[in-house]
């Protein structure tokens, strides 16, 4: 390998008028950083493609979008020219066009292929990216990256080699995939499944019954949950089966779309109400593993939803820094304002707080294809970051609306569609109670998830440096009162659903600042602080005492606003830091008295 390093070349970020056509990987500086930390051979060999990817979002996809959410909707056919029942889904050219374009660049195929294949933190990468201008188009990539996860790795040897490549392919003939698990009665309850799978003497596996929420429901394969006839109640009467959308003989299978859902947003992506009206279809897995092998595949899709929202809060902070960088109000620049900072620089610690949270669960899940001893931190991790992302993202959408005020709430704007299209990942694969279920399962169950959590937040703690002692000590007062609650609901699991919520909010502030303080550090090493001062900040928000301080000229926050927002580095000892002697030029020339910053003044 080279000397790879996009932090020695990086010049500061500034914000244009206009987030069209700007590159969302190139801009992005705090990604590029977070995955020269975790994956730097990954990161050299794909540069190249994200950058080419970064251009695409940024542009066409993001002029794609619009386009298709507000004057394109898909539209539902129910019946051919001779009246009979054949359903399909009608969508406009430039949907498909972009969405096979994904395919094409590898956002479910890299991490297949059969040479050279990449880690999924690559996919999941392109779907940070992804998110920001399309999660109508990301929403089927995810489930289609997670039906052929579960094909490769679950599915029989022959189903695999038959269907797997239809779904990996990067030749813009891609099968896309789908996930049928809901069902009107049960939502999130799965085990209370009434599709049944029918076995006639033939063999031919059929099913019957409604699949109440299926996005993506023009998908080529999906995988459903159905009860065998015969099999016991519950989840564990469960069987998982592989659905094509047409026969080997190019006829269409034995389901029909009985209507698409009117949403709130993603309103470019076909949800639907499936009938199942003796579908031919594949087993995958037999009970008692069929809800197993389906949640497997809705934990791929949890990590989605994680970098995905994480995404929705780097477009938020993007949209609101570029609309306060160029709007004038007052006579001055509206970034000039204490309060649009304050703003702006807590949208800038959640986009940073909730990448940090979804990678760590992103880099987790290629660790545990490899180590079966990485899956109980990949399911803690996964749902607390499942859960964290998801709730900023939608507040972070809400704040950048707000900064660019009325323009922001018309649909002209992409902050409108970025609100509305962000509410689904707050009940996508599962709410916040789902989540907080799982949270349990795993610290007061037969999982040691409670020690295992605690152990390596203070591991983080105990690897801080001298000179991050402030930051220790907020963090080691989060695992404090973490311990204390895991403690309790481990002696008296009777009172887990009532605290559970509590605690996942808990946890994830823990976690947040516990993967920043590690950035912190590992940035402190190069001789720039900046990331310190986001991390002390957020773990401030978390675990400081609460109350206003009013002492604003003591505030770094506002003093380094410049060098924060445009991601340059900022002298250790500018904030009380020890200097480091291995810094980078860049750094070392931000030692040097810098220029007076042009202030606000009342």
């Amino acid at each position: 390998m080279t000397d790879f390093s996009p932090r020695k070349t990086a010049k500061p970020v500034t914000y244009e008028k206009e987030t069209r056509g700007q590159n969302f990987f190139e801009k992005d500086l705090n990604l590029q950083r977070v995955l020269e930390r975790l994956a730097p051979e990954m990161l050299e060999r794909n540069h190249e493609r994200l950058k080419d990817f970064g251009a695409f979002v940024g542009g066409e996809l993001d002029e794609q979008a619009e386009y298709s959410d507000r004057h394109a909707n898909p539209v539902l056919k129910t019946h051919n020219k001779l009246g009979e029942k054949k359903s399909h889904v009608i969508f406009n050219p430039r949907y498909e066009e972009c969405h096979q374009e994904v395919y094409k660049r590898g956002a479910v195929g890299a991490a297949f292929a059969e040479k050279d294949a990449e880690p999924h933190l690559l996919t999941f990468t392109m779907g940070y990216l992804l998110s920001q201008t399309d999660i109508s188009i990301h929403c089927p990539v995810t489930m289609t990256g997670a039906v052929a996860y579960v094909l490769d790795k679950f599915a029989p040897k022959d189903v695999r080699d038959e269907y797997l490549k239809e779904m990996t392919r990067m030749d813009g003939q891609t099968k896309t995939g789908g996930t049928w698990a809901t069902e009107l009665h049960g939502g999130s309850d799965v085990g209370a499944t009434t599709t049944v799978a029918k076995k006639d003497k033939d063999g031919k596996v059929t099913l019957h019954g409604l699949k109440w929420f299926t996005s993506n429901a023009n998908s080529g394969l999906a995988l459903a949950t159905a009860r065998p006839e015969g099999a016991p109640e519950g989840s564990k009467g469960l069987g998982l089966y592989l659905v094509p959308s047409h026969l080997k003989d190019g006829t269409q299978n034995s389901y029909s779309i009985r209507r698409l859902k009117d949403k709130l947003g993603t309103k470019a992506l076909a949800t639907g109400e499936i009938d199942l009206e003796g579908a031919e279809v594949i087993e995958v897995a037999p009970p008692p593993m069929g809800l197993k092998i389906m949640m497997e595949a809705l934990e791929y899709s949890r990590i989605q939803n994680a970098v995905g929202a994480a995404g929705v809060t780097r477009r938020a902070f993007l949209e609101a820094a570029s609309w306060a960088q160029n709007r004038k109000a007052f006579g001055s620049e509206i970034i000039n304002y204490p309060m649009v900072q304050d703003e702006l620089f807590d949208l800038m610690m959640r986009s940073e707080a909730a990448t940090a949270l979804a990678f760590e669960a992103a880099k987790t899940f290629d660790a545990s294809l490899t180590d079966e001893d990485q899956r109980p931190w990949l399911r803690l991790s996964t749902a607390l970051a499942k859960y964290r992302t998801a709730e900023d993202g939608v507040q972070s959408a809400k704040k950048a609306l707000e900064i660019v005020g009325g323009n922001g709430y018309t649909e002209e704007f992409p902050t409108a569609r970025l609100f509305r299209d962000s509410m689904v990942l707050t009940v996508w694969e599962g709410p916040a109670n789902i989540q907080a279920l799982e949270l349990l399962r795993m610290v007061i169950g037969k999982e040691p998830g409670d020690t295992l959590f605690i152990d390596k937040m203070n591991a983080i703690s105990a690897s801080l440096p001298a000179e991050m002692a402030a930051e220790k000590k907020l963090l080691d007062k989060g695992i404090t009162q973490a311990t204390n609650a895991l403690t309790y609901l481990r002696a008296n699991p009777k009172d887990g659903q009532r605290f559970a919520r509590k605690l996942m909010d808990h946890m994830s502030d823990v976690l947040g600042g516990a993967l920043l303080a590690e950035e912190a550090a590992h940035d402190l090493k190069l001789g720039d602080a900046r990331k310190a001062l986001v991390a002390k900040r957020y773990l401030e928000k978390a675990f400081g005492p609460k109350g206003i301080a009013l002492d604003a000229s003591a505030d770094p926050v506002h003093t380094h606003f410049d060098a924060l927002v445009s991601y340059a580095p900022i002298a250790p000892a500018a904030l009380g830091y020890a200097a480091n002697d291995a810094q980078s030029p860049s750094t070392k020339a931000a030692n040097k008295k810098a220029p007076p910053q042009k202030r606000f003044k009342p």
